[in-house]
């Protein structure tokens, strides 16, 4: 944390302070105001704020935003005390009512207002001292510090005293490092705050990467509201029973959380209608008979009825929704007009193929596209890659099989993996297979996919031949 709160236990009275110092050095030597250089500039001091070095520090510090920001968590001149953070947890804040007045509407009501308060000290137990101290150092001096551990909290002090810029700069901040293993807790969070564009963020993130943000510790610390919410999405990308699996952990938290057995009906009683949003129906018999139907969660009725829902001609009336998921529908990028094949090429024997892209936009790259043998049926064994900076982002070793025409065959990643805008990433495949394949022409370096642009590059990864021009790697696959 960039500044800690003032200890109310060592006060210390800054003006008489320099004032005794000043006069004990004229007694020494009375000439000395004559002679004496002027003092070094004050060293700003954020622990305390209150060691100003000087009688006239003033001097030493022309703009107003540096003699405001010495005045941070500082007693010199403080005319309000807030006591802030639970009982028990609270600490004492120094500050100056006209400061915060013109930063703030509420703390002008507070102070200037009809109902102005009276008291010396006002206590905000609602709000953590961390951010409250990120709070005051941005009215003082327009300088905003963020950490992820107290961001949450800041934002909620920052629209209690409607801050806007500083709560803006939350939001920035969250929806950068917003990924899978957050994304549920913020999207519960971005609707307590009223953030719409941060929820539609963690939409994208949760309907992309459903199975990672469902099996995240996180998703089991949502309140219920949330869990039905995102149990009800029609666009998560990924399997029934993943979804089942991740109510039933939300549910031992839960029990946990409340001081509950964690029994199967007690797990039910805290899942209350959220049960009964997830599609059972819509998984695999298999599916079904290894995991929801020897969970205990289900009554025996509701199972039997499922089966039966199943296999019988006369189907049951079940309590489940019976629809599967639309999820996401995967759009591609074709950086090629045309394919061809030689006898004497494309050939693999192990070397890398590579091409490096860049987006306009956020997107989640699922796998990539890539050309089979012109010479009939063949199978492939490939290991696909995506880098980022020569760090590896997602890798898969995998094997397709081509019918011999020149359409592409879809490789997947084993998760989708968020791509950030304007920064190249490196796309690779290694086969190994019948040496003899289609591959790409007339290659473009730039390329409109519904609202996305991708622009292509060489990379000096591909020892195969691939470019942007020819070779292999013909499309990228992805959401957006």
């Amino acid at each position: 944390m960039a500044a800690e709160l003032y200890p109310a236990s060592t006060n210390t009275n800054i003006a008489n302070s320099n004032a005794a110092a000043t006069a004990a050095n004229s007694k020494k030597n009375p000439c000395s105001s004559s002679r004496a250089p002027p003092p070094p500039p004050p060293q700003l001091q954020n622990l305390n704020n209150n060691n100003l070095e000087s009688a006239n520090w003033q001097s030493f510090h022309p703009t107003l935003r540096e003699r405001n920001a010495l005045m941070f968590n500082n007693e010199l001149m403080a005319d309000v005390h807030f006591i802030v953070g639970p009982p028990g947890a609270s600490k004492k804040v120094p500050a100056h009512k006209y400061v915060l007045a013109v930063g703030s509407s509420v703390f002008y009501a507070m102070f200037y207002g009809d109902l102005a308060e009276v008291k010396s000290e006002i206590h905000i137990p609602d709000v953590e001292p961390a951010a409250f101290l990120i709070l005051l150092k941005y009215m003082y001096s327009d300088e905003i510090d963020l950490e992820a551990d107290t961001v949450l909290a800041t934002l909620y002090a920052a629209k209690k005293y409607i801050v806007p810029a500083l709560a803006k700069a939350c939001v920035n901040f969250l929806e950068t490092s917003l990924e899978a293993k957050n994304a549920c807790v913020l999207l519960s969070q971005s609707r307590l705050f009223e953030e719409p564009e941060l929820t539609q963020r963690c939409w994208e993130v949760i309907d992309a990467q459903a199975e990672m943000a469902l099996k995240s510790e996180g998703f089991c610390e949502i309140d219920q509201q949330t869990l039905e919410i995102i149990v009800t999405r029609e666009a998560l990308n990924t399997k029934e029973v993943v979804v089942f699996e991740a109510v039933l952990n939300w549910a031992e938290a839960e029990c946990k959380r409340q001081g509950l057995p964690v029994t199967p009906r007690n797990k039910r009683n805290v899942l209350g209608k959220a049960l009964y949003l997830v599609r059972i129906p819509t998984m695999t018999l298999e599916e079904f008979a290894n995991g929801a139907a020897q969970s205990d969660i289900l009554t025996l009725e509701e199972t039997h009825n499922i089966f039966l829902w199943y296999t019988a001609a006369n189907k049951p009336k079940l309590d489940f929704p019976l629809t599967k998921r639309k999820g996401l529908v995967p759009q591609r990028c074709h950086r090629f007009q045309s394919s061809a094949y030689r006898s004497n090429q494309w050939r693999y024997r192990g070397r890398c193929d590579s091409i490096q892209f860049a987006v306009d936009k956020r997107i989640f790259i699922a796998g990539l596209g890539l050309y089979g043998s012109s010479c009939g049926k063949a199978e492939y064994s490939v290991k696909i890659e995506l880098k980022r900076l020569g760090v590896v982002l997602a890798q898969n070793l995998t094997k397709f099989t081509s019918d011999g025409s020149s359409n592409t065959f879809s490789v997947w990643f084993e998760h989708p993996v968020q791509v950030e805008q304007d920064t190249f990433y490196n796309v690779s495949a290694i086969l190994d297979g019948n040496e003899l394949s289609y591959f790409g022409q007339e290659g473009m370096t730039e390329v409109q996919c519904g609202k996305v642009t991708f622009q292509f590059q060489c990379s000096s990864d591909s020892t195969n031949g691939t470019g942007v021009q020819g070779g292999q790697i013909p499309e990228l696959i992805f959401y957006a």
